[in-house]
């Protein structure tokens, strides 16, 4: 009798513990498999589980046969046969996959933008907005899901032209944070092998890392060469080959600057092995840039693209799941999960990243779990331990950076003639691993070229 009723108390306090959290600010419960975690961590997961949400219905939005639903909705086709801005003979029914992903990114990013703004200098859990962030969750989806309606009813007129524009900035600035989340990545990875070399075992640990850094060099190799092949011509193509070869070159100089003598002794953690990582992914980049130029003679994905769209029986089918969209999309969903679980002692990463992962905040405040009940605990009170703001930001980026990715690169407002992505979606990926390859050589240098300041 004694044991029902404490099993019927304990069911009392997790359904209002449960209910609390979705409609007010207690911590929330976890499951019975998973350990009592940080409060800080569970709410970046639960926005980042928002963002893969909605990028999963805009995927599904994008498929052939849903856009046919979709040309039901009012405001996306005049007079049910063609768009706003496009003459004639097009069919309304090939941008409504695109109309769709915009105003669904759309969505998503309005209210990771909206969560930025009303985050501003949050210090603490003390703050009543902290609350905000970290509980009412049920009514946070609540606000995603109006958002996302009334962004289905905005009218088109100028609408996806100006958005594109947003995309397009906005996924420069993804694509540098991606290459910052590597930087911190591969520093980590580096540090925790060297580590156990040294506490043992160091041939092993050490024999690790040059095969891996040898696999992913080897990999950079093969893809310069698959470049070169496809994507360049021996009479023409010269735009491609200066890009190639230019990406190459600074490759090649960011790998040996991180071997250098006076860079080993500042940053006795770096070497080959974040440099081959940092290298395979602006290779990445590379073709990426290279599969949006718009040449048929110089771009094969492109005549890949619009040979499979004009095959379709009844019009014109959108597609975007050739091969760099999709290595773009898994790289897009493991970069945002990184985001919200990271923990980094890397310091000018974590300035870049606005975060302070440091060992009191991410330790105190366990309230342990003597009622059994396994719960996210606060671990903020002293101070947050990322910046709100600045979370809300790169998500509201990624929202852009998946919209760009999804459709392409391409404004759903151009003739199919034009149907191609434009030179603007070549060289702000060009321009990002330029920039991105600049971060990597600052976070090597610095201590040597500001020894006053600590960088360890």
């Amino acid at each position: 009798m004694v044991r029902c009723q404490r099993e019927q108390s304990q069911q009392r306090i997790s359904t209002a513990l449960r209910a609390s959290c979705l409609c007010g600010s207690a911590p929330c419960l976890l499951c019975a498999c998973c350990p009592s975690t940080r409060n800080s961590t569970i709410s970046r997961l639960i926005f980042t589980f928002f963002l893969f949400l909605g990028t999963l219905v805009s995927i599904i939005m994008i498929l052939p046969g849903v856009e046919e639903q979709l040309y039901k909705l009012p405001g996306f086709c005049e007079g049910g046969s063609s768009s706003v801005g496009i003459q004639g003979h097009v069919n309304c029914k090939f941008f409504l996959g695109h109309k769709s992903v915009y105003r669904m990114c759309f969505a998503m990013a309005a209210f990771f933008f909206l969560f930025a703004l009303i985050m501003i200098y949050v210090r603490s859990s003390r703050d009543p907005r902290a609350a905000i962030q970290n509980g009412f969750w049920f009514f946070k989806f609540l606000i995603l899901i109006g958002i996302t309606v009334g962004a289905f009813y905005i009218p088109d007129g100028s609408f996806t032209s100006v958005w594109f524009y947003f995309g397009v900035v906005g996924s420069f600035l993804f694509i540098l944070i991606q290459l910052i989340l590597l930087i911190d990545l591969a520093h980590s990875w580096s540090q925790v092998w060297l580590r156990n070399a040294s506490d043992g075992n160091a041939k092993g640990w050490y024999s690790a890392l040059v095969i891996f850094t040898f696999i992913f060099y080897a990999g950079s190799i093969a893809a310069v060469v698959l470049l070169y092949i496809y994507y360049t011509k021996p009479d023409s193509c010269t735009v491609n080959k200066v890009l190639i070869s230019l990406n190459l070159i600074f490759c090649i100089v960011a790998s040996v600057v991180s071997i250098l003598p006076k860079v080993q002794d500042a940053q006795p953690h770096s070497g080959l092995l974040q440099a081959s990582i940092i290298t395979l992914y602006t290779m990445f980049i590379t073709w990426s840039s290279l599969a949006n130029v718009p040449n048929r003679y110089c771009n094969p994905t492109l005549l890949v693209r619009n040979s499979t769209s004009s095959l379709a029986a009844d019009g014109l089918v959108t597609q975007w799941w050739d091969a760099p969209s999709i290595v773009g999309l898994v790289i897009f969903l493991l970069c945002t999960l990184f985001i919200s679980i990271r923990s980094s002692d890397h310091s000018q990463v974590n300035k870049m990243m606005l975060t302070e992962e440091n060992p009191a905040m991410l330790s105190g405040g366990d309230p342990g779990s003597e009622d059994g009940v396994h719960r996210a605990y606060d671990n903020e009170q002293e101070g947050v331990t990322y910046n709100y703001t600045f979370f809300h930001i790169c998500l509201f980026l990624a929202s852009l950076y998946i919209m760009m990715t999804l459709t392409n690169w391409y404004r759903p407002d151009e003739s199919f003639e034009k149907m191609t992505s434009p030179w603007t979606a070549v060289w702000v990926k060009i321009s990002s691993s330029w920039a991105g390859l600049l971060l990597y050589l600052w976070t090597l240098v610095a201590p040597i070229l500001l020894p006053d300041r600590d960088f360890r």
